[in-house]
């Protein structure tokens, strides 16, 4: 069994049989012909399920072979230009190269001694970084798994930062478990659902998360929040920050940020901006300034997987104060002794959340050493110049009704039908928005997203794709018009 450990002994072993892998990879990719096959969960479960992880192939072309039968064949395709659904981006050459250099060196990036130059690689991707938001010269971060972790690790530094100034401002000796439950977090009711499960894992529970309503072009009602946080301060309660959303999930849209750093500074509050999708904004050439009033925020999000078209996982979490970090420290005497810290020596499990960590930051690194900046932002331009095209095109055909014109790159809609089509009952028109997602995945040809407005049943399309053309959004707008009418035709024959 030594035989397939990665060392000098097996390089050549190791050569064929990634060559022999990228190979089958590179034919689907370039035999795709539609974002996903539509298999069904109970066409492919009894496959999966009939493999006996006891008795191995060991032949790895007899592996590949299975492989393609389990997973290659049916796997949703991000890079098909139909892909249309979630916040999943192709991914560009650079930072795949990236990502099976650090696979095979696998560098663990929680110390120093276990990945030399790997820290330092990192270290500075997040200086430039901190350097695009505009963040100072005290800011500084560490890469995560991605969105939700970095949601996290900004309200876990939230947190404790509020509390240590309650306590320290109280009149009287006050315990941190006395100042946990008058904590309060503000964030729009489009923002991402991270806020809440954080509030609870954090120890605040739900109910400490305010929901601030949004405004027409679903940003967060700065004149709400405003209001919601004198309520709380006038209620002995203690506002512990603001999340700003820049790209909210459902619709793009992007908070007002300059005014909600206002209000936040004025409540002492930290300000933290979830900018997990808008953060491609940071190197477009032509939309950078959507992102104004970000370099006020305390603490940033940003998912290079995202909009930088880098493979999952590719997340950060940048602080305008480094001090604030070390909230998140903790010092092992087999890992990083405090002595380390002393010495100057860069550990970065010394700011981070996580102990063991992958070298994430290479495939970043690859790609803007082979690409740059510029080159990163104008494929991000594309895909935001096709959804302003995009809304165009749906909010000029009859058969749909847009929600909001897109500030980045997504487009919410729903099939409506003809005016002299009679009534159709609120409930029958999601079910036959709802019908024409599913039976556009089952059939493979598209992939688009949903989600609910104002309680209604809407269709997304979520563009992040500069190989999608607007020929390719009208193809997708006319299968969903078709499966809706198919669906309310049959309906509306059962009830008559």
């Amino acid at each position: 069994m030594r035989s397939h450990l990665l060392n000098e002994t097996t390089a050549d072993l190791y050569r064929r049989s990634l060559t022999e892998g990228v190979e089958r990879v590179a034919a689907k990719l370039a035999t795709t012909q539609r974002p996903h096959t539509g298999i069904s969960v109970d066409e492919l479960a009894p496959v999966i399920d009939a493999i006996d992880l006891d008795r191995p192939l060991e032949d790895p072309a007899a592996v590949l072979d299975e492989l393609e039968e389990v997973y290659l064949r049916d796997a949703v395709y991000f890079h098909h230009p139909r892909y249309l659904g979630h916040l999943n981006c192709p991914v560009v050459i650079p930072a795949v190269l990236g990502e099976a250099v650090l696979s095979a060196v696998n560098s663990s990036l929680d110390t120093w001694d276990q990945s030399i130059g790997g820290t330092l690689i990192e270290r500075r991707l997040i200086d430039w970084t901190a350097g695009r938001i505009g963040l100072g010269p005290g800011a500084d971060g560490v890469f995560t798994s991605g969105g939700s972790q970095s949601n996290f690790h900004a309200l876990l530094l939230a947190r404790d930062e509020a509390c240590r100034t309650v306590i320290k401002n109280s009149e009287h000796e006050l315990p941190k478990s006395e100042v946990l439950p008058k904590l309060r977090i503000f964030t729009s009711e489009a923002s991402h659902f991270s806020v809440q499960k954080s509030a609870a894992m954090l120890g605040l529970g739900y109910e400490a998360v305010i929901t601030v309503p949004v405004d027409r072009n679903r940003r967060m009602d700065t004149a709400v929040l405003a209001l919601e946080l004198e309520s709380c301060t006038q209620e002995g309660l203690f506002p512990m920050a603001v999340v700003a959303t820049a790209g909210t999930t459902d619709f793009g849209s992007i908070d007002p940020l300059p005014e909600i750093a206002r209000l936040a500074a004025e409540h002492c509050a930290w300000m933290h901006v979830d900018a997990a999708y808008g953060c491609g904004l940071l190197v477009s050439p032509t939309h950078r300034h959507l992102l104004d009033g970000i370099e006020l925020a305390d603490s940033v999000t940003v998912d290079y997987h995202k909009s930088f078209f880098q493979p999952v996982s590719s997340s950060a979490v940048l602080v305008r104060d480094r001090d604030t970090l070390k909230h998140a420290t903790y010092h092992a005497d087999y890992l990083n002794p405090r002595r380390m810290a002393q010495e100057r020596i860069p550990n970065q499990v010394d700011k981070s959340i996580q102990t063991t960590r992958r070298f994430d930051a290479l495939k970043l690194w690859m790609t803007l050493r082979t690409m740059g900046a510029d080159g990163l932002g104008s494929l991000f331009d594309e895909v935001i110049d096709l959804a302003a095209a995009g809304w165009d095109l749906i909010d000029a055909d009859p058969r749909f009704e847009v929600v909001v014109r897109p500030q980045i790159s997504t487009l919410v809609f729903r099939y409506v039908p003809a005016p002299d089509a009679g009534e159709v009952r609120a409930d029958l028109l999601d079910e036959a928005n709802l019908h024409a997602r599913n039976a556009l995945f089952a059939s493979g040809e598209a992939v688009v997203a949903g989600t609910k407005v104002d309680g209604a049943q809407y269709l997304k399309f979520t563009l992040l794709n500069p190989q999608t053309t607007t020929a390719d959004i009208a193809a997708v707008l006319d299968l969903l018009a078709s499966h809706a009418e198919q669906y309310l035709g049959e309906s509306l024959a059962v009830v008559s």
